[in-house]
């Protein structure tokens, strides 16, 4: 069996240096273009805002000019039109574009691809299976939605098992579930620590523990993604030096991890 590599490689330094200059590169032709389209030599093919004096813009003028010059070229890179679910496997719909991007002309072909960038970790978007099964029974049961909070309207029988199935499952008295992870993680967090506290946070957490985290007014120190030994060092760092200035004793010192790195770790395939 293969080893498997827990940790990412990092990149290698002539790939890095020529991703560097191969962005470059689009820049400057990106404001050649730019200037020869000031002088009237090239056509614009995107909007142009007028009328605008005395109002603030729209647009940003960089990121305008990088949409326009530099990732129109590419982006058919990533901007692919699929025509079916976007489930492990998807159909891409293939195009041409004659102007470098400007526009796209279907071929009436496709491609079947392996999707690698998607939040479909259970296989949710797909039309066929157990989870759309499940999904479709649970609808005609209980409708789409209970459209309130559980506190004034929304808790259900459904509900009531999935926290007794959790606290089974951790080993504890009890569980709180919540519909958002985002609103979880941002909310929730500063109700469980604050000023005096320490958070130590993986690199890769997501946004919303980013943002509970900062909300909560705890420090925060961050340690390199699921590196135990990073950890431990931090860990020591903080029981022995304490709160900054004064050297007190931290109230709490919180790790906060995720099981699943949406972020960063879907796209990554290990052996």
């Amino acid at each position: 069996m293969a080893k498997r590599h827990d940790r990412e490689q990092d990149t290698p330094m002539k790939d890095a240096i020529a991703t560097f200059f191969g962005f470059v590169i689009l820049e400057l032709f990106g404001h050649l273009n730019e200037a020869l389209r000031r002088m009237g030599f090239l056509r614009i093919h995107s909007s142009i805002e007028t009328g605008h004096e005395n109002y603030v813009p729209l647009y940003q003028d960089f990121a305008d000019f990088y949409k326009r010059y530099v990732f129109r070229r590419i982006r058919d890179c990533w901007n692919r039109p699929i025509s079916s679910t976007a489930g492990a496997e998807f159909t891409i719909l293939d195009r041409t574009t004659p102007d470098n991007g400007w526009h796209f002309q279907f071929t009436g072909t496709s491609t079947r691809a392996i999707n690698m960038g998607s939040y479909n970790y259970l296989g949710f978007a797909d039309n066929s299976g157990p989870c759309i099964d499940a999904t479709e029974a649970t609808t005609r049961a209980y409708g789409g939605a209970t459209c309130s909070t559980k506190m004034e309207l929304g808790t259900l029988d459904i509900h009531r098992r999935l926290e007794s199935v959790v606290s089974r499952f951790l080993g504890v008295e009890d569980a709180i579930t919540f519909g958002m992870g985002f609103a979880t993680n941002s909310l929730n967090i500063p109700t469980l620590l604050g000023k005096g506290c320490l958070i130590v946070s993986d690199e890769l957490n997501h946004a919303s523990i980013i943002l509970g985290s900062r909300l909560s007014r705890a420090n925060i120190s961050v340690f390199k993604h699921n590196d135990m030994q990073d950890l431990e060092k931090k860990l020591r760092e903080a029981v022995v030096n304490g709160q900054p200035r004064t050297n007190r004793p931290w109230k709490k010192i919180l790790v906060m991890v995720e099981g699943v790195y949406s972020m960063e770790e879907i796209g990554r395939a290990h052996v």
